[in-house]
């Protein structure tokens, strides 16, 4: 078996099979204390000890089946955290069983959990509490196996202060009087379908709900529950789409939650219930291909799982695959394609950011010594679905590729695989086109950095428009300034706009005097698609554009969603006159930040200690 280079545990030795987490949330101390009760399964005879992950967590007690059992933590490393080793009282059989529970308390300063006051709520009356997992922060909430090579079904009761809800990644189990403490209340939750450590999640807070389809309810806090229930409408229809596409969904409930505007992710496919960024509220449902991603997950990802963070992009190619079938289903194969040549663009643009020599941008990367928040960025979605979109044309179209598709999830779910898995049953799979399949440059697409070997054809219906407006810009003169109009923009959609400002960030910045102009005639300023604004600002910051600078600082601290707060404090620090205005701007804000998005901007504006 291949080792996770990012956990401790040894799946090969001992597998954890169950998880029954009971637990208390302390707003006062910022900690959440209780018991996990792990199901423990010897993979090899005569086992003595498990070893699991922990990073900046507590550990007062441990029992095996009931007895008392001996651990001790390992050393401490800079990322991966501290390994825990549980010594059994009696050996374990192969195939035998034992139930280790182990008394913990998390950290205030956990990598995986981000605590609100009161007042940086919507509502300010009562304090919030999200967590976020992937890829390997599980353990800076309780000891586990930290790798997404095991998968375990858990059962939890949660107490929480009583007038706030609880919800987790798992179906709700009702709720109880808490019997301990007469100001909270226990919320139990189920997950029968195994799951990888990176799906566990829990939120609390002041909650509300809106039904919006059979299966579906959103929630958020009061202020945004009818706008969010507005935006993510289509969610019932992009939900039969992806069952038509990939087979039966079998997770039960599909919930949306909006979470505070410092939640790091567009989304993240927590399984019964996605957490998603109030930045995806636009108004007009444009930005809801993020919710076509997260429901895509629920097959490749959630079932279909990679055996270690190094194969990520089997979860990400594939979703972003499936988010764009759903797309083309419902809004046309020109859209898809549309959508698809976004994502090419989109690739570039990370490329020229990282270096086309960056092994970062190989598909599948070497995470040894790597922390994978570092290592995060659009390749494996990206230069995945150009993988996938190239095989659909090479082996005969959409139709043929799908059933490849819904193959591969139904011979794969509720397991954990690496590429070569996957590629052995593509090969299987065409075995009538071993011929074409072989003339794939395998070696370059997985192992090389920068752009693809081989670029996809794309229909270019809908981008000729973006493309002819981006070049008017590039090429005008001072003289040429005149010729434009918000007439300009009559014909376009949103999705449109995004494309025109992706397509100028990707040549040479364009004169100050053109920036100033654009806002003249098209006004973009004035638009709060978080999408445009973000490109927008970005464009106008590196045009050296000084006005620009209050709102560019804004916009990364108002909301903390990475891909646009990142770029955006990279650019300011680019420019030498915001440079030590976004230095202190992010120092007066880092304690409010979540944890992974502080880390990651500290280092990017060179602020890590």
């Amino acid at each position: 078996a291949m080792a996770d280079p990012s956990s401790f545990a040894s799946p090969a030795c001992c597998l954890t099979r169950h998880l029954h987490l009971r637990c208390r949330a302390d707003f006062g101390a910022r900690a959440l204390r209780g018991t996990a009760a792990l199901t423990a399964r010897a993979e090899r005879e005569a086992l003595r000890c498990l070893v699991l992950d922990t990073r900046d967590v507590q550990v007062f007690k441990v029992t095996v089946n009931g007895q008392d059992a001996q651990f001790a933590f390992g050393e401490k490393h800079s990322f991966k955290g501290t390994p825990l080793e549980i010594t059994f009282p009696n050996e374990l059989r192969r195939g035998q069983e034992a139930i280790v529970e182990i008394s913990f308390e998390s950290s205030p300063q956990s990598s995986a959990l981000q605590w609100f006051t009161p007042e940086q709520t919507s509502g300010k009356k009562h304090p919030f509490l999200f967590s976020q997992c992937q890829a390997i922060h599980c353990r800076a909430i309780f000891p586990c196996q930290d790798t997404p090579a095991v998968k375990l079904t858990y059962y939890a009761e949660i107490s929480v202060p009583k007038e706030l809800v609880a919800l987790m990644s798992a179906n709700r189990d009702g709720e109880v009087p808490d019997p301990e403490d007469s100001t909270h209340k226990i919320y139990r939750f189920s997950q029968n379908v195994p799951v990888p450590c990176y799906l566990f999640a829990l939120v609390v807070g002041a909650l509300e709900s809106r039904k919006i389809g059979p299966r579906t309810l959103v929630w958020a806090e009061k202020e945004l529950v009818d706008k969010s229930a507005y935006e993510f409408s289509e969610a019932e229809a992009m939900l039969k789409t992806a069952e038509d596409l990939a087979g039966p969904y079998v997770w039960g409930q599909y919930d949306l939650l909006v979470l505070p505007p410092s939640f790091p992710y567009g989304g993240m496919e927590n399984p019964c219930l996605t957490f998603v960024t109030p930045t995806l509220l636009a108004g007009d449902r444009s930005l809801s291909n993020v919710i076509a991603h997260e429901i895509s997950h629920s097959w490749t990802g959630n079932l279909v799982t990679n055996k270690t963070w190094e194969h990520f992009w089997l979860n990400e190619g594939h979703t972003v695959y499936l988010e764009r079938r759903i797309g083309g289903r419902l809004f046309g194969e020109q859209f898809r394609h549309f959508q698809a040549l976004g994502g090419w663009r989109e690739l570039q643009n990370t490329i020229n950011t990282l270096g086309d020599k960056n092994p970062v941008t190989n598909l599948i990367i070497n995470l040894d010594e790597v922390d994978p928040d570092v290592a995060y960025s659009s390749v494996p979605y990206e230069k995945g679905f150009a993988l996938l979109f190239y095989l659909e044309q090479l082996l005969g179209g959409p139709d043929v590729f799908i059933g490849f598709l819904k193959a591969y999830v139904q011979k794969f779910a509720y397991k954990s695989i690496v590429t070569e898995d996957w590629k052995n049953f593509l090969y299987s799979y065409f075995k009538d086109k071993v011929d074409i399949l072989d003339k794939v440059d395998w070696n370059s697409w997985f192992y090389a950095p920068g752009m693809p070997p081989v670029k996809p054809t794309y229909d270019m219906t809908l981008s000729n428009a973006c493309v002819a407006l981006s070049q008017r810009w590039v090429q005008a003169k001072e003289s040429d300034l005149g010729s434009f109009s918000s007439a300009d923009l009559k014909e376009m959609s949103s999705h449109q706009l995004i494309e025109f400002l992706a397509l100028l960030l990707l040549e040479e910045p364009l004169p100050l005097s053109h920036v100033q102009r654009m806002q003249e005639v098209y006004d973009f300023n004035a638009i709060n698609n978080s999408e445009i604004r973000f490109r927008w600002l970005r464009l106008c910051i590196r045009s050296k554009w000084e006005a620009a600078i209050p709102l560019a600082l804004k916009m990364a601290t108002d909301q903390g969603r990475m891909k646009f707060t990142r770029p955006l404090f990279r650019d300011l620090y680019s420019f030498d006159k915001s440079r030590d205005l976004a230095v202190k701007t992010f120092l007066e804000h880092r304690a409010s930040m979540h944890p992974v998005t502080s880390m990651l901007v500290g280092k990017d504006l060179k602020q890590d200690q």
